[in-house]
């Protein structure tokens, strides 16, 4: 039982187009024990805003997973030669509500086809921004923040969150994500992004990596999706966790919801996990970290 939460929420997300979207899933699993649980519902961005706002428990540990900011740290700025690159990713999150103000469902379109912005993505068809590549980028796969090279520590390959491109990548749920996180408007706090000390009581905001929480359930990073009941308990015994009670086939979207959530509460009391070597002030107010990467 952990004794700084009361409930563990880990939330699958999705940058698709459209209103309600295949792609979200939310578990949640109860300090005091038992399997985590699915919510089960068809989930839109706004509902997720909506149920962060008014029907989360209090003290719960949320896990977003998304990437809460972009890479800043390897060339001194967001989007670096741009007169209004922003100060940090708080800043960051206003550009982006602000300019897809008029996007529908808290999507993200409007931000990647701006015209100066687009400069620095890698979007389909084969538009990539003579930006997403700057000078001294150690590989082809774009820019990547701290955090994400102590994902790759892990085993974890992490894909920049200005490459748009690939069913691995994560650049628009990370935009929408943004969004969300905005709207929040500081009802939660953003760990480490509103300070490095977590704090003492209510709820926190973390952003999360289903990958990690596969690797310590002892499956492999490229085969980390579970899209079967069995595997999943199997999983889920790994971390210490009841059984998910499901049975057949599963979307890996909820198993991988469900796995973290049980991740989640078990490592939530780990002082190195709120303490990675890497991350400083800066790193934190800029760029972010992903719980659990060391």
């Amino acid at each position: 039982m952990s004794g700084r939460f009361s409930h563990f929420v880990a939330i699958d997300w999705s940058g698709a187009q459209g209103e309600r979207q295949k792609g979200i899933a939310v578990a949640m699993a109860d300090a005091r024990g038992g399997a985590p649980v699915l919510l089960d519902r068809a989930w839109s961005r706004p509902a997720v805003l909506a149920f962060l706002r008014e029907d989360l428990p209090d003290d719960s540990l949320v896990g977003l997973d998304l990437g809460i900011s972009l890479p800043f740290v390897d060339a001194g700025g967001f989007f670096p030669d741009w007169p209004d690159d922003p100060p940090d990713a708080r800043a960051l999150w206003a550009l982006v509500d602000a300019i897809c103000a008029d996007d529908p469902h808290l999507s993200a379109g409007s931000f990647v086809d701006h015209p100066e912005l687009a400069r620095y993505f890698r979007r389909h068809g084969g538009r990539e921004g003579e930006r997403f590549h700057l000078p001294g980028a150690p590989h082809r796969r774009g820019r990547f923040r701290v955090t994400e090279a102590a994902q790759e520590r892990l085993g974890c390959k992490p894909y920049s969150n200005f490459n748009l491109v690939g069913a691995a990548q994560v650049g628009k749920s990370s935009l929408t994500g943004m969004r969300v996180l905005h709207r929040l408007e500081g009802a939660i706090p953003v760990w480490p992004i509103d300070g490095l000390a977590l704090p003492r009581h209510g709820s926190v905001i973390v952003e999360i990596y289903t990958a990690i929480a596969s690797v310590e359930a002892r499956r492999r990073a490229g085969r980390s999706k579970i899209r079967d009941a069995a595997d999943l308990d199997a999983a889920l015994g790994a971390l210490g966790s009841a059984a998910s009670g499901l049975a057949g086939p599963l979307d890996d979207h909820a198993s991988d919801a469900i796995l973290t959530a049980a991740w989640l509460r078990l490592r939530a009391d780990d002082p190195a996990l709120w303490h990675p070597r890497e991350l400083t002030e800066p790193i934190a107010r800029t760029e972010g970290w992903t719980f659990g990467a060391p």
